[in-house]
């Protein structure tokens, strides 16, 4: 009986130390989302994630401002053509030329195998990421992962309407925050042990 005892309390103190160490590391994700750069990025090649038309149009701008030579946008809808996109993001000649559009990507982990085989066409070395804030971690994480030998420029967008600042006091931005550092901390267990021990069982068949 007071092994049981001692077996509950084991287990309660366990579950309280993985609560909190998860809640300290989320309020740590929350208050180190990145800045924008305070100078313009110069790379071979920018890549944008869809999920909202300031990402777009901060990577247009990006492209015909010469800060690389081609441009990716990943994850778009297939329903959405080149010329609609321009119209939204502003394009100018440069979009014409230089923009790819990717339809396959349906989410953070595809838009980086995709920006990777093109990458790879393209013989690019570096790339500027553009995403939302809040995204960045958890892009970089994908996209490094996929291309180590990739020097990647972080380029975050602040969404409209979605107060950073004081993010506690708006539970949408709560849960907003809450469910992206729940996708990182996956992608994060994902990338660093799984995907490492299929690698690692994949060389020892080879």
């Amino acid at each position: 009986m007071e092994r049981a005892k001692r077996s509950v309390v084991y287990v309660a103190r366990v579950l309280l130390g993985a609560v909190l160490v998860y809640i300290l590391g989320f309020l740590v994700f929350a208050a180190t989302l990145p800045h924008k750069p305070a100078s313009l990025a110069r790379a071979d090649a920018i890549v944008a994630l869809t999920g909202g038309d300031a990402r777009l149009d901060t990577a247009v701008r990006l492209l015909e401002h010469g800060a690389a030579k081609r441009l990716l946008i990943t994850g778009v809808h297939p329903s959405i053509t080149k010329p609609e996109i321009k119209q939204i993001a502003h394009g100018g000649p440069k979009f014409d030329c230089c923009a790819d559009l990717d339809f396959a990507a349906e989410d953070t982990r595809e838009n980086a195998a995709e920006a990777t085989g093109w990458m790879k066409t393209h013989r690019f070395k570096s790339l500027i990421l553009v995403t939302a804030n809040y995204h960045m971690p958890r892009s970089m994480a994908e996209f490094s992962t996929d291309m180590p030998s990739v020097k990647i420029e972080p380029y975050p967008v602040e969404p409209d309407g979605v107060d950073f600042k004081a993010w506690w006091r708006n539970p949408h931005t709560v849960r907003l925050l809450h469910a992206e550092y729940a996708k990182y901390l996956a992608s994060f267990v994902l990338n660093r042990f799984i995907s490492q021990d299929r690698g690692l069982n994949d060389r020892r068949s080879g």
